[in-house]
């Protein structure tokens, strides 16, 4: 009788063994495979689209091409060097601003206009397939009025509001989102508390936010959150505060690196967390790339306000002295703290002509901005406003801009400027999860990137800035292609 239980136990435990190696089996055939690149690209094909300002070229396919096994490079060649086998940061996406100047200049648009514009920016077949968007809590500089969502002197909160945003902003979104699949990531910005909580008791030209209202300044981030998510519009993160350094005539608050420190620590992340909203992500800074590691010091060197960073925005206006772009202060971010994520929150080109919708360095400064910034691990890539009217606005302080789609609000034509082209070689072709992929190139003519996306399609982007074409090697392992790209151009390569 021993004998036999002995041998039923023993009989069980084969069978829970076997059972278990059954779903051990499933579960590893069912797992999600990391990207491979393919082995050998030998007699894979390339298809190349080109923008460019000596051609009739945007976005437009200009041939396909095989590689081949390729020899040891020469220093006469030109080329482009992509190592499919090293990989670094996940891409998030690329998108733009859906200010209150965009939402009211759709609103005057006519049907099928708006449906152009939909698609033109967030139709991944007929469109250059935006997937991320920004927002801003209350008023901008690029509304038509200073407002908020609480009347005045109200610390309890108890009045807070999006009305205001249900008649043009709201809508917009719901009709991106549907455009653009049914998700989409969004990520909000405040420009300033209201007056009653600031120091200079306006929301305009800097000021800072009083210590008796910090509690109350945090809660109405999460207020605006909820009230949105009831709305059916999801908020993947907020910013702490757009442009912290910067007293401006519109919007703006002022916060040094401490000051930001502080708030997140003490008020922002935990009210965020106790709200049920610990999941949103957190972006510091939000400003410039010149004095972005000092802020990313400051923040992240203290494991307390760290815990509630998920990474550090930037903008790029740091030329506005004439100086360059300071790429490098990016990679710098991303050296000591790779455990944060880097994302351009804002960029646009200042100073609205009407005589410059086609001025090319516009564009050019998307493609090297873009190239450069990925390259220095940045996730995601975010432009200012979506669309604007023929004066650059509206604005109600007379700060005009470009963006990359503009509107005759008299005519209801839509003008679309090089900058929408060059975004969308980057947005079109690189989607969500793509890896970023090791790229070089041998001559500072040209700038590249590569990004290996989940169906195993790469995307190399080829940028010029020179006058004259340049013709180069592509070298992915040891194949090839060789390349010509015209002067002033960009390409994105697809294989």
């Amino acid at each position: 009788m021993r004998v036999e239980v002995k041998l039923n136990e023993m009989k069980f435990q084969y069978l829970l063994i076997g059972l278990g190696l059954i779903v051990s089996i499933y579960a590893c055939s069912t797992e999600k495979k990391a990207i491979q690149p393919a082995s050998s690209f030998a007699g894979k094909e390339a298809v190349i689209y080109t923008t460019a300002d000596s051609a009739d070229l945007r976005l437009t396919r200009t041939g396909a091409l095989t590689f081949k096994e390729a020899k040891q490079p020469l220093e006469t060649e030109v080329a482009i060097f992509v190592n499919p086998n090293k990989t670094f940061q996940s891409f998030i996406g690329i998108g733009g601003a859906v200010t209150d100047a965009t939402a009211e200049v759709f609103a005057a648009l006519p049907a099928e206009k708006q449906q152009e514009f939909l698609t033109a920016y967030f139709d991944k077949e007929k469109g250059i397939g935006y997937n991320l968007i920004r927002s801003n809590i209350h008023s901008c500089d690029f509304s038509s009025a200073s407002y908020t969502y609480v009347s005045d002197e109200d610390k309890s909160l108890k009045t807070f509001s999006i009305d205001h945003d249900q008649q043009y902003r709201i809508p917009l979104v719901k009709k991106i989102i549907a455009k653009a699949g049914g998700t989409i990531t969004h990520f909000a910005s405040p420009w300033s508390p209201p007056a009653f909580m600031k120091d200079n008791h306006t929301m305009l030209k800097g000021g800072k936010l009083m210590p008796e209202y910090y509690s109350a300044w945090a809660l109405y981030y999460t207020k605006f959150i909820k009230a949105y998510e009831k709305s059916g519009i999801p908020i993947w993160g907020i910013t702490v505060q757009n442009e912290p350094m910067a007293t401006q005539t519109w919007e703006s608050c002022i916060y040094t690196a401490e000051e930001e420190r502080d708030f997140l620590k003490n008020y922002l992340g935990p009210t965020m967390k106790k709200e049920g909203l610990g999941d949103k992500k957190i972006i510091v800074w939000d400003h410039n790339r010149d004095l972005i590691n000092q802020r990313a010091n400051v923040i992240f060197s203290d494991p307390e306000a760290s815990q509630y960073a998920w990474g550090i925005g930037f903008h790029w206006y740091e030329t506005w002295t004439g100086g360059e772009p300071m790429f490098d202060n990016v990679q710098l971010v991303h050296d000591s703290y790779p455990d944060k994520h880097l994302i351009f929150t804002e960029g646009c080109n200042e100073r609205f002509d009407s005589t410059k919708y086609q001025y090319w360095p516009n564009a050019e400064r998307y493609g090297r901005s873009m190239i450069n910034d990925f390259n220095a691990g940045t996730e995601a890539w975010t432009d200012w406003n979506l669309l604007l009217d023929q004066r650059g606005g509206p604005n109600h302080v007379g700060n005009f801009v470009f963006a990359p789609i503009h509107a005759d609000t008299r005519s209801g034509k839509l003008i679309y400027t090089p900058s929408y082209y060059y975004i969308g070689h980057f947005s079109k072709f690189i989607r969500p999860n793509a890896k970023r992929v090791s790229t070089a190139a041998s001559r500072s003519a040209l700038l590249s990137t590569s990004f290996l996306n989940e169906d195993g399609r790469m995307v190399t982007v080829v940028m010029n800035m020179t006058n004259k074409p340049v013709t180069y090697k592509l070298y992915v392992n040891s194949t090839a292609i060789e390349v010509v790209i015209g002067g002033h151009a960009i390409q994105s390569i697809v294989y």
